[in-house]
């Protein structure tokens, strides 16, 4: 009897893991996904918003501009095919506590790579539970995925059409040669992992910097909080539906759990009762971990030893923009041999390590 053979095993079905699927999907690769059910990804828990623009420091994302254009058609196909919503656009109004940052909002509008993302007026638009006197600074070419509706559809999609493999992955039992990977008897051509900040056990990659950062964020239902955009202002505040809103998101390099704390809770109560003057009630508090690099950037390519043992982590705050991208850029890599970017590529940490 001929041996069962895979294009493609994917291990991990986070954000990276879906995109990564989904575009082996659109080319018609045959994959075997696993996904442990006992582990949540970070990503479900993440506001999973996207912008161009940081505004702390005024800068671009790199690569801004393919990203959005890739992720506006991405997105939209896998709601096609699952018909189920979970991309939405909206608005982006950063609120403006003195003329200086008015004057700097103004300034940063006018750049022209900017002037497609950035409004160059500021906005005053009376919320009723909102004071802001210096009004709004709007970034365009925003919105948000809802994670967790995405990964959980794509899940069922995956299981119902039988490419889904609901186990915790056994590196142990993974044999790797040179034509193909073999695990459980079943074989494959590749094998990607995409396993967030469990990359940490994964013998293959775990003494790669992966760092990552705890974040938490609250669920709280204000009736009289009349948002229809995100808001900035230090956290931000996601209208969801409902009355419903997503406050966020805190920063933790040290706590590795995804157990929420007291401690963020009551430091985004602190930062909401200063933005919003209206009654609100906690409906849920969430914490995860990014999938953080030491370096702020990507993990994406091949192993050093094995030609057919590949990685896709490090997405961190932005893994709603990064992963279709990503995952683009990683198949082109393998199927076609089109580098990547250097900035991206695990092989700027293999350099370092055997300097």
């Amino acid at each position: 009897m001929k041996q069962e053979m895979f294009d493609y095993f994917v291990v991990g079905l986070g954000l990276a893991g879906v995109c990564f699927s989904e575009v082996l999907m659109q080319n018609d690769k045959k994959m075997l996904v696993f996904d442990n059910p006992s582990e949540e990804p970070s990503a479900k828990v993440a506001a999973g918003i996207f912008n161009a623009i940081i505004l702390k420091r005024f800068t671009m994302v790199a690569n801004a501009q393919s990203q959005l254009r890739l992720l506006n058609k991405f997105y939209p196909k896998i709601e096609q095919r699952l018909k189920v919503p979970f991309f939405y656009k909206l608005a982006t109004y950063r609120k403006l506590s003195s003329i200086e940052e008015q004057n700097n909002f103004i300034t940063a509008s006018d750049r022209p790579l900017f002037q497609e993302f950035l409004s160059s007026e500021i906005i005053f638009r009376e919320y009723k539970s909102v004071n802001s006197s210096y009004g709004y600074g709007q970034m365009k070419q925003t919105g948000y995925v809802n994670t967790r509706v995405l990964i959980d559809s794509y899940k069922n999609f995956l299981n119902l059409n039988n490419f889904l493999c609901e186990q915790k992955f056994n590196y142990a039992e993974l044999v790797v040669t040179e034509d193909f990977v073999e695990y459980q008897g079943k074989r494959a051509k590749h094998i990607v992992f995409a396993e967030g900040f469990n990359m940490q056990f994964n013998p293959f990659f775990k003494d790669l910097p992966l760092d990552g950062a705890k974040g938490e964020l609250l669920v709280v239902k204000a009736k009289d909080l009349d948002l229809e955009v995100i808001l900035k202002a230090g956290i931000f505040i996601l209208p969801i539906g409902d009355d419903l809103y997503k406050v966020g998101a805190t920063y933790n390099w040290e706590d590795k759990t995804n157990i929420p704390t007291i401690q963020a809770r009551e430091e985004l109560l602190s930062e909401l009762r200063q933005i919003i003057n209206c009654n609100f009630e906690i409906v849920d508090h969430l914490a995860g971990v990014r999938p953080t690099v030491k370096d702020r950037k990507p993990l994406v390519g091949r192993h050093h030893n094995y030609s057919n043992v590949y990685l896709l982590n490090g997405l961190g705050t932005r893994g709603v923009m990064l992963a279709p991208y990503l995952s683009e850029k990683l198949f082109n890599y393998i199927e076609f041999e089109t580098p990547l970017d250097s900035d991206v590529d695990i092989n700027r940490i293999y350099k370092k390590q055997n300097n």
